[in-house]
């Protein structure tokens, strides 16, 4: 059994881990997550909420070296789930787990699009820095095991509603009874949820044999644009009005995006890729961690329908 210290725990991918990891808490006998003073003060509820399930709460700097030593300690088992802008501290994280005879196992947070899926993968803007951090395992992590827990998109933040400004990378307004659909609509992607994300990651702990220094596939559902729209219809009971952007036009935004250093220009990266086909697999790797029985699409449109309704009645649109 393994104990398990998390970065970046109270994040957007990170709640739904730690969660997953206290629901199948008879299986690790410690849960540590670290975090910063800032995390405790802004997000003191949860915080709380932690501790009252067991969960080890480590303060500190994930800059300095003797906190993160100080935490290690106690573990043998690192999961990273930190956002995008954070993935470049893991190189630090792996170098003092590598120094640390009691870290064996280490999960980067490699959680989304596929950075490996093809030659063109390489070049693809938004991976290097996740493609830096392989690198450097590749190089310098020998003793500590990995894997790689490639999940594609998530469901929720690629099925629902976006801004205005940005509707064109594909959008599902509940309210407005609108979507906006890429490519065809035709085009399969394969998604994973929030909660199945979690569940993906416990998996994968509890079977550390079969998915040892290599990366796995994992996923929900796979489904298209048109299914989508129809599931939407049909939950919602009404007609919605409907748009495309091709692919063409897609690449049209995304370069445009880049040149004028947009926020959303990752979005437009990751979005045209999915629509490219680089979320398909021959055989996705569920069954690898015993980990078949996933969310399904009718579920995933329940709980967006129900998070946008939320949202509009607590005043946030």
């Amino acid at each position: 059994m393994a104990s398990v210290l998390v970065f970046g725990a109270t994040g957007v991918a990170g709640i739904y881990i730690v969660n997953a990891l206290v629901a199948a808490k008879p299986s690790f006998p410690r849960l540590g997550i670290f975090t910063s003073q800032n995390t405790v003060d802004t997000k003191g509820e949860l915080i709380q909420r932690l501790k009252g399930e067991g969960v080890h709460v480590h303060v500190g700097d994930v800059g300095s070296d003797q906190d993160v030593l100080a935490a290690y300690k106690d573990y043998d088992t690192i999961v990273h789930a930190a956002g995008r802008n954070a993935i470049l501290s893991q190189i630090g994280l792996l170098r003092l787990a590598e120094q640390s005879p009691q870290i064996k196992r280490f999960l980067p947070s490699e959680y989304g699009t596929d950075i490996e899926y093809s030659p063109a993968s390489a070049n693809e803007k938004p991976h290097q820095l996740k493609l830096k951090v392989r690198a450097y395992i590749q190089e310098h992590v020998k003793r500590v095991q990995h894997t790689y827990v490639v999940t594609g998109p998530y469901a929720e933040m690629a099925l629902t509603r976006m801004p205005p400004a940005v509707e064109a990378v594909g959008s599902f307004d509940v309210h407005a009874k609108k979507a906006t659909l890429l490519g065809s609509g035709d085009e399969p992607v394969s998604y994973t949820t929030m909660p199945d994300l979690g569940r993906f990651v416990v998996a994968t702990l509890l079977h550390p044999e079969p998915v040892r220094n290599r990366a796995i596939r994992v996923n929900s559902f796979t489904t298209t644009a048109h299914d989508v729209l129809a599931e939407f219809e049909k939950q919602t009971s009404a007609k919605w009005s409907v748009s495309h952007t091709s692919l063409e036009e897609l690449k049209k935004l995304e370069k445009v995006a880049w040149e004028s250093d947009k926020p959303f220009a990752t979005v437009y990266t990751l979005r045209r890729i999915w629509v490219e086909g680089g979320t398909l697999y021959k055989e996705r790797d569920n069954a690898l961690v015993g980990c078949e029985d996933s969310e399904t699409l009718t579920t995933l449109v329940e709980r967006v329908i129900r998070t946008q309704t939320d949202e509009r009645a607590g005043g946030q649109l």
